[in-house]
């Protein structure tokens, strides 16, 4: 009987051993995975490096004023043409403008401040984006 103790004590301990060992193997793999899931780079020091961008997104934002409505929005379309033309004429492609519609302030309908009399009574502030993959020739 005490030998049929002893092999059930043996086999006990083998299994909880080959069980805690199985166990501590997938909890490291576990760690390992898990920090894998940082895409992050740790630098200690200092230094910097500079990488080339592969798309330029850039707003060119202008501001028009006038105190008549109508002529605001023709002084704008005037604007934005001179813009695209001058993108254009530097080898920027059409396709690669956008615009966006103007915003149109009235100081004399807002509701805090109000209208002095003084400048303009309309502003508008017009954007002109480009988005190009062509870092270089619209960084020049």
């Amino acid at each position: 009987m005490e030998n049929n103790s002893v092999r059930s004590f043996t086999i006990l301990g083998i299994t909880i051993g080959l069980g805690l060992s199985i166990l501590g193997f997938l909890l490291g793999n576990a760690a390992i995975k898990f920090k894998e899931y940082e895409r992050t780079v740790t630098v200690k020091g200092l230094s910097e490096q500079e990488h080339l961008a592969d798309v330029v997104i850039w707003p060119i934002q202008f501001t028009v004023a006038n105190n008549r409505l109508e002529n605001i929005f023709i002084d704008v379309e005037e604007s934005t043409e001179k813009m695209v033309a001058f993108l254009e004429s530097n080898g920027i492609e059409a396709s690669e403008i956008s615009i966006a519609s103007p915003s149109v302030t009235d100081k004399q309908a807002q509701q805090y401040g109000g209208y002095d009399g003084s400048g303009f009574r309309y502003v508008a502030n017009q954007v002109v984006t480009v988005y190009s993959s062509k870092v270089e020739e619209v960084r020049s």
